[in-house]
């Protein structure tokens, strides 16, 4: 899988204010900002973006991806440092 797939494969089943991913077409991480993150804890939030990828991590097509989840303003915090 490419970038790009992933990327479309996350933007289009979660709405996004930010993705970052880095990997090399097999074993992802990813920094997705969200708003649909809000009043989720970390375990919700990364069922969401699991929930994304449809069977690829069962096909393996997507054999890890690590995650980390934020709102915007958890976002605005970490990037303002």
């Amino acid at each position: 899988m490419t970038h790009e797939e992933l990327q479309t494969l996350i933007s289009s089943n979660l709405p996004c204010e930010h993705i970052d991913l880095t990997g090399d077409g097999v074993h992802w991480e990813a920094i997705v900002v969200s708003s649909a993150f809000e009043g989720q804890r970390l375990i919700q939030r990364h069922q969401r973006v699991y929930a994304t990828l449809g069977g690829r991590m069962q096909s393996n097509e997507v054999h890890a991806l690590s995650i980390k989840a934020y709102t915007p303003a958890e976002w605005a915090v970490l990037t303002a440092q």
